[in-house]
């Protein structure tokens, strides 16, 4: 096969080409931060390429019954069809104030699948963000089993050394009061060294990073640095994703090949029905490239971050905020604790003063939690009362809440009928003792949208603490085609009950926590203002995470923690 056709896109450092064959394939050929040159890929020769009706496929996607007949796959997802076997159609350039949108047409008439693929530029930065949109324009039902975000073959072909030598990979460890702990590996060190060296280069072997579950950063930040130390310059990529997701790197053709996607099948239990006439598209990423390592990469990134977030005026004005939780009331907030602490607040500067968990119990508050209205016992005067205290000494109140959880024991919950809730297995599902509100439901984005009013108009919060402390696991087989495809609909539901929120209350300010930062994604922070960066109790543990924050979360958006010294 042979390259008919090439387009090049160039900005600001960001080299694109793709190429059309003879049979009339979209193949992505380079993306890098140093322009194409064909003599840097060994598997091209006199314009011929053995490899081209298998590799450089720029939209890898699965439709369950579809053969696989390329290369030795495994659990890669390199070969898919129709991701192989996708035609050109057309594709169109449209300027923007602050870049392009470059969309490329492809169909597969065998199966009736079309897709669109979206690139969008950024004048002045080496990234693009990324998505497909695939339809369905056929008469039968179709099943996709993967479709990938981001999909590119040749990492390591820039330079004559060994990949087990040149190629270095960046990439954020999380955890609870453990996260941003960046770790940098070589191809060896992962379990990808090379194979047969001089002939074939192909293996089984394939590194993936994943996440599975609606806590989306509880093992992995979503994104990395694959840096070429020889070149001198680095591919980066972040998901934009709050639930399920995965990335991997493997070997196919001779050359390193990356993947990057939202939920699928082998990992995540996800499988979409696309029946005749319907849509789906696919989780959205940004991938750039920089001259150097992880110090430049950062830097796009903190910029694009900046470019793709809701603007508010708490990022433009930086305020201090009290919070009454950590090494301070930990969860028994009542009036008579509360007033010397907003004295004190006042008279350190603080702007905000935020009541945390516990406003709304008794007692133990853990799994009474979900009805969110004010316990008298702690606060006999009201909540409105001391929230208006502390307005009259000049800060914004705020509050705690768990808005996507009901606990066993809530008042509410023999109330609420089965479909409010994630079921698996024809059970509801629990964890530590509370269940998972379902956004996708009209009812409970209703009950949602009436907490927020409370909240805003009766007690007088300019503020949210918005937590989220347990992990629903694979999804919900509620109304769905498979549990993750019920999870991956539930986040997006909840993104656009999010947004409707802020329409709402323009002015109000809402903090992204879960259990400190277990999703710290951009799906997430393109919509919060502020990130709790960890529950990390212990200050000399916590200055490595705050010091990594700015890596992960533009530097105005990561709440770090000021500890009392002891």
């Amino acid at each position: 096969m042979r390259i008919d056709q090439k387009l090049n896109f160039n900005e600001s450092g960001l080299y694109m080409t793709f190429g059309i064959t003879d049979k009339g394939q979209l193949r992505l050929l380079h993306f890098s931060a140093e322009p194409y040159r064909e003599e840097l890929d060994e598997n091209f020769h006199d314009g011929e390429n053995s490899f081209l009706e298998d590799g450089y496929v720029p939209v890898q996607m699965q439709i369950a019954g579809l053969n696989r007949p390329w290369e030795k796959q495994g659990n890669m997802w390199i070969g898919t069809e129709p991701g192989t076997s996708l035609r050109y159609v057309s594709h169109k350039v449209e300027d923007l104030e602050d870049g392009k949108l470059i969309i490329f047409v492809q169909e597969d008439a065998s199966c009736g699948i079309r897709v669109w693929s979206m690139f969008r530029l950024f004048s002045g930065l080496s990234c693009v963000r990324i998505s497909h949109e695939v339809e369905n324009y056929g008469t039968q039902e179709q099943t996709i089993e993967y479709l990938g975000s981001f999909s590119y073959l040749g990492l390591e072909k820039e330079g004559d050394m060994s990949s087990d030598d040149k190629i270095l990979i960046h990439m954020p460890y999380n955890g609870w009061q453990k996260e941003l702990s960046w770790r940098s590996h070589t191809l060896p060190e992962l379990g990808l060294s090379q194979t047969q060296p001089h002939v074939m280069r192909r293996t089984s072997r394939n590194i993936v990073f994943s996440n599975t579950g609606n806590w989306s950063t509880k093992d992995y930040i979503p994104m990395a640095i694959i840096e070429n130390r020889q070149a001198g310059h680095s591919l980066f990529f972040q998901i934009e994703h709050n639930g399920s997701w995965m990335w991997e790197m493997g070997m196919q053709n001779n050359h390193i090949y990356l993947n990057v996607s939202g939920p699928e099948d082998n990992h995540h239990h996800f499988v979409k029905h696309l029946a005749a006439g319907s849509t789906f598209l696919s989780v959205p990423v940004c991938v750039g490239v920089s001259e150097g390592g992880t110090n430049e990469a950062v830097q796009q990134l903190t910029r694009y971050r900046r470019l793709i977030r809701r603007p508010n005026a708490d990022n433009e004005n930086l305020p201090v905020i009290f919070n009454d939780y950590m090494n301070c009331l930990f969860g028994d907030p009542t009036t008579q604790n509360e007033r010397p602490l907003i004295q004190a607040a006042r008279e350190a500067g603080c702007e905000y003063y935020v009541i945390d968990a516990g406003w709304y119990a008794k007692g133990s508050w853990w799994d009474g939690v979900g009805e969110w209205k004010e316990c008298r016992e702690r606060f006999p005067e009201g909540l409105s009362q001391l929230t208006s205290e502390i307005r009259a000494k000049g800060m914004t109140p705020g509050l705690w809440l768990e808005l996507e959880v009901m606990g066993i024991h809530c008042p509410l919950l023999e109330k609420c009928p089965e479909n409010w809730f994630f079921r698996r297995h024809g059970k509801p599902v629990y964890d530590r003792s509370r269940l998972q509100l379902d956004f996708r439901n009209p009812l409970v984005r209703a009950f949602a949208d009436s907490v927020i009013d409370r909240l805003v108009q009766e007690y007088g919060a300019g503020y949210i603490k918005m937590d989220y402390n347990i992990e629903p696991g694979t999804g919900t087989e509620v109304d769905s085609d498979s549990v993750g495809e019920g999870l991956l609909e539930h986040e997006r539901a909840y993104l656009s009950w999010l947004d409707r929120i802020f329409e709402r209350y323009p002015a109000l300010v809402i903090e992204n926590c879960s259990s400190g930062g277990m999703r710290m994604d951009y799906a997430m922070l393109s919509r919060y203002s502020i990130q709790s960066t960890s529950d990390q109790e212990d200050y000399l543990h916590y200055s490595t995470i705050a010091c990594n924050a700015p890596s992960a979360v533009t530097p105005e958006q990561a709440a770090v923690w000021a500890y009392p010294m002891r």
